[in-house]
């Protein structure tokens, strides 16, 4: 399993930001196999944690118009700074 970590200094979230966050996220996990999606912000910081079964579906979703649209939303009005980091998980514990 793989996750994609979002890290962001946000810049302004707007309407049109929390509608097209929430129709992005319905889109991964029903037509690009996402397994799981967290979010949080603090002040002028957003994290994003998603769960994938494979590299190609990142892939993929990679490759999707409506994100590709989005991301650059996000450069030009959304975020100031963003990284995006792709991490193997070996292991996962639940109690």
């Amino acid at each position: 399993m793989y996750a994609v970590i979002f890290h962001a200094e946000i810049a302004q979230l707007d309407d049109e930001y929390f509608a097209a966050a929430k129709q992005l996220r319905e889109l991964a996990m029903t037509q690009y196999g996402c397994l799981d999606f967290v979010a949080t912000s603090e002040g002028s910081r957003e994290i994003a944690i998603s769960y994938w079964p494979s590299l190609d579906h990142i892939k993929h979703w990679q490759q999707n118009a409506e994100h590709l649209q989005a991301q650059q939303q996000g450069r030009a009005r959304w975020y100031k700074s963003y990284k995006v980091e792709v991490v193997e998980l070996l292991r996962s514990y639940r109690h």
